[in-house]
């Protein structure tokens, strides 16, 4: 970002630990948020050609992509900017960066001359996160235990797991390591890790 953009990017975050009770703290499962996707909604359309023109630090070639691209460097967050008005934000670690990054991308803007009517709509799309259980996964075990469940070792060593609630999708090692997708609060991702451990200790598949 330039000089001139003066808000202060939020601090990175640190892993968090999930608060499962009766487990010792050493034990307890760690999560970190990896990526949010979010679609950001303007009320008005958008000169794409203008803001190339007035921002040289965009990537612009409509005749391979119709979107225009925006990159921040720290945190290296980056935004599709489309003609309608759509964008689509990735690279974002939590909602306080992603929430960071529109408002600075959009006053970006305007300081350039582009005009942005009303407040823009943040949706989030998609949070994928990494979670390390930090304990020994049977997933044999698991996979008997786990409804909608799917094992196959001879092609992936992950076990797939599609929760109902929140409804998320989580990718299970033995190793304790795991890889959640779908969720659209951040909340969810943590409601996952305690919902899958409690599942597995419950029913004797971790070590």
């Amino acid at each position: 970002m330039s000089k001139e953009d003066d808000i202060a990017p939020p601090e990175p975050e640190e892993a968090s630990e999930v608060n499962v009770t009766g487990v010792p703290g050493e034990r307890k499962p760690v999560v970190n948020i990896e990526n949010i996707v979010a679609t950001v909604i303007l009320e008005n359309t958008l000169d794409l050609n203008l803001i190339e023109a007035r921002i040289p630090d965009v990537d612009y070639n409509p005749d391979q992509f119709p979107g225009l691209v925006y990159r921040l460097q720290s945190p290296k967050i980056t935004a599709l900017v489309f003609k309608s008005g759509k964008m689509v934000v990735t690279g974002a670690k939590s909602v306080k960066q992603l929430v960071w990054a529109v408002k600075a991308i959009l006053k970006k803007f305007i300081t350039k001359g582009i005009v942005i009517q009303g407040r823009p709509q943040i949706q989030i799309q998609n949070i994928v996160a990494s979670a390390n259980l930090n304990v020994v996964v049977d997933l044999e075990k698991a996979a008997f235990v786990l409804p909608h469940s799917m094992y196959e070792p001879e092609q992936f060593p992950g076990l797939i797991f599609r929760m109902d609630k929140p409804r998320v999708v989580l990718l299970i090692f033995s190793s304790g390591k795991m890889v959640i997708t779908g969720a659209k609060r951040e909340n969810e991702v943590y409601e996952a890790v305690n919902n899958i451990y409690k599942i597995l200790d419950e029913n004797k598949c971790i070590k």
